[in-house]
């Protein structure tokens, strides 16, 4: 019996991160909360990119390339969304997401 992982040790794995991630975006009131669920679900995303590239296509570093891509994407998207967090709270002393309903403030 090997014990180094298979492409389905992977998936699940993979699968179990954006399960864990869903999970909080939907049941988190905070607005940090639902921040690191979407990192999560992002970070499962950049695991199966590696994934595919390791297993599928070996000679090839695009698997590589487009996670560093998401993770990217994941930064800029974290300090967009932390700046918002920070705008909200100045105006509202709360960043619970259920009182938050319209647009302005």
């Amino acid at each position: 019996m090997s014990l180094v992982p298979g492409l389905e040790h992977w998936f699940i794995l993979s699968t179990l991160f954006f399960a864990i991630g869903l999970y909080g975006v939907l049941s988190r009131r905070s607005a940090v909360g639902v921040l690191i669920g979407v990192e999560l679900m992002l970070n499962s995303t950049a695991l199966n990119f590696v994934i595919f590239n390791r297993y599928l296509a070996t000679p090839f570093l695009d698997g590589a390339v487009m996670m560093i891509f998401v993770i990217a994407v994941a930064a800029a998207e974290a300090v967009l969304a932390m700046a918002i967090f920070v705008q909200i709270f100045r105006s509202r002393h709360s960043v619970d997401i259920s009182t938050m309903t319209e647009m302005r403030y």
